[in-house]
């Protein structure tokens, strides 16, 4: 008898637990050449802006030894563009869609909301990792106040569940996602980037034009599974787990940890169809260790 892969995150099922993390997977249709996107539990697309953003100039990318830096900076056509041309085609799957939201005021964060409120789309995913250009440019996600005050904003304006991606960069990730769950938040996806940068040895310069950016892949998994641990055991709410994740065996640690559902993001870059291996993996897991249902592994960690 196959296993059971369905999970539930607010009152939404998911097919399987294995969501194509924002940035890595475009719009879904970039992929849909190499693999049925039926097959994923979920898409969160590429993060989106009020207004078209051309992102930071070159170099952007840098490989480091087990994971990539990225200072991208959101290049992305708009939530407009994305409502009239992209979405369409991502509807024509059958896969839970998360949006992904970024804005440099509270105030852009709602808009965006309410253009999504009438949407059909499953969820809605803040990105707090962004500047808040009136706190001097701080990042939404460091500052718990900041956090809940976002969160309870965009939830007034929102008709869908909304998700906090919560960034790493921070001294207590509990603290922040407390703040998540008593605004009212309905899910928290974390990690998202660890802030690093790279050198030229030779040109005695920073390989990235924007000197830093974020760090992802299988160098940030041990961060990224420890932060989940920390979350799950102080907020009820559900959590997707994503930070370096690459076989069906990390998918598993993750649930241990106590996350719901798990974001693969840079393995979309290495291989296209990596999100549906990790599904068979993660199936084939299962059936070795005489696993009839996922459910049972979330938050299962034996300490």
């Amino acid at each position: 008898m196959k296993p059971r892969l369905d999970v539930e995150i607010c009152g939404v099922s998911f097919k399987n637990p294995v969501i194509a993390a924002s940035g890595t997977f475009g719009f879904g249709r970039e992929y849909a050449e190499y693999v049925d996107l039926n097959m994923l539990g979920g898409i969160a697309v590429k993060g989106l802006t009020l207004l078209p953003k051309k992102g930071n100039p070159p170099p952007r990318i840098a490989e480091t030894p087990s994971g990539i830096l990225n200072s991208v900076g959101l290049q992305n056509p708009g939530i407009d563009y994305f409502i009239e041309h992209e979405l369409p085609e991502l509807l024509k799957y059958d896969t839970r869609i998360i949006v992904n939201i970024n804005g440099n005021t509270i105030d852009e964060y709602c808009r965006m909301a309410e253009k999504l409120r009438d949407v059909p789309v499953h969820f809605l995913e803040l990105n707090i990792s962004c500047p808040n250009v009136k706190q001097g440019g701080v990042a939404f996600g460091t500052h718990p106040d900041v956090v809940y005050d976002i969160t309870r904003s965009v939830k007034a304006h929102a008709k869908q569940p909304v998700l906090v991606k919560l960034t790493p960069n921070v001294t207590d990730i509990k603290e922040i996602a407390i703040a998540v769950e008593k605004a009212g938040g309905d899910g928290i996806s974390l990690i998202n980037t660890v802030l690093g940068m790279a050198i030229d040895a030779k040109k005695r310069r920073p390989v990235l034009a924007n000197i830093v950016g974020g760090l992802s892949g299988p160098a940030i998994k041990p961060i990224a599974l420890r932060m989940v641990w920390e979350v799950a055991q102080v907020v009820s709410i559900p959590i997707i787990g994503m930070g370096g994740i690459t076989t069906g065996e990390d998918v598993v640690e993750f649930l241990l940890a106590g996350a719901t559902a798990v974001g693969v993001g840079t393995a979309n870059l290495i291989s296209p169809t990596a999100c549906i291996d990790i599904v068979n993996q993660l199936e084939e897991y299962m059936v070795q260790n005489g696993i009839g249902d996922v459910n049972e592994l979330i938050g299962g960690l034996r300490v």
